[in-house]
């Protein structure tokens, strides 16, 4: 599909999913713990009183920890009687990671509804059973080019990509934000001014840049190709060693990564700061890195032990 198609095919989505206020608008924020699902639900809902509209906002996250799954149902407009979206009326899904946009396309509304999506895969540890070089996992297989075949108004980036470029990968929930203001009728001056509030204030520079590129993103997509898709998740057909890089100033010591370990080449030292014990032992499966709520741990694989 063209950029003017493809543009064309989310602005139509994008003007009807912007209702007769009298009617609720539904806006469905999903992801995984640690991701700001609710503090995106909280914006959009603030964002929504400002604007004299009645708001009701209902999320599940307490069984989620880290890692877990975390969901949040925003309605607004003049009147709303309940607080949950039913199945195929959401005008819009906001997801933070693919598997669980994925999760809850039922929730769409399948003629208007529009789907943002950052294109982050976050497997889950049961989803990685063999752990062994080239071993597929267990995680969603779609594409994005299959779900944009049956859902035009479809909006799939990189968004945690985009963050880190920007040099925070945490503000990959405000390129999210960017990108859904393009399909909800308030001006961004107001969405910018909320977030500010809403986050670190060493961080309102940032998180600024990452709403305005999110935002220009959506408005100007870019072109689509006939091969573009979030490929199966199979694990790197790597040669252990893996590097693991750990920066120390963003461990909270939480240990989740020494316990999801599958080899235990993990541990937290001294000063409750993981280090890993036997290089040799790490397969690079990913799943220290894929499941740090803090982003503290990369997993590096050179050329050379992809064969290349």
């Amino acid at each position: 599909m063209s950029r003017s198609l493809h543009s064309a095919a989310v602005a139509e989505h994008q003007d009807s999913a912007l209702r007769d206020p009298a009617v609720a608008t539904n806006v469905l924020v999903v992801g995984v713990g640690g991701q700001g699902v609710i503090m995106v639900s909280k914006v959009i809902a603030l964002l929504c009183q400002q604007h004299q509209l009645q708001v009701k906002q209902s999320e599940v996250h307490g069984m989620a920890k880290r890692g877990g799954v975390v969901f949040s149902h925003v309605r607004f407009g003049e009147q709303v009687h309940s607080p949950t979206i039913p199945a195929g009326e959401a005008d819009v899904i906001l997801a933070l990671e693919w598997a669980e946009g994925l999760r809850w396309l039922k929730y769409l509304n399948p003629k208007t509804g529009t789907f943002i999506a950052d294109t982050q895969q976050i497997v889950p540890p049961f989803a990685c059973r063999n752990r062994q070089p080239g071993g597929l996992s267990g995680y969603d297989q779609l594409t994005v080019n299959e779900i944009r075949s049956q859902l035009p108004g479809t909006l799939a980036l990189d968004a945690s990509g985009i963050a880190a470029e920007l040099g925070n990968s945490k503000a990959a929930n405000t390129v999210l934000l960017g990108a859904l203001s393009t399909a909800l009728e308030f001006p961004a001056e107001d969405w910018q001014n909320l977030i500010a509030a809403a986050v670190p204030s060493k961080t309102v520079e940032v998180n600024r840049r990452a709403f305005t590129t999110g935002r220009e993103w959506a408005l100007n997509p870019p072109a689509v190709s006939a091969a573009e898709s979030v490929a199966p998740v199979a694990l790197e057909p790597v040669r252990a060693p893996a590097e693991l890089e750990i920066t120390e100033a963003w461990c909270k010591g939480c240990d989740i990564c020494v316990k999801v370990c599958p080899e235990r080449c993990l541990v937290l030292n001294d000063d409750q700061i993981v280090e890993i014990t036997d290089s040799d032992a790490c397969t690079g499966c990913r799943m220290c890195e894929w499941l740090c709520p803090d982003f503290a741990i990369r997993v590096h694989v050179s050329s050379a032990e992809h064969g290349a």
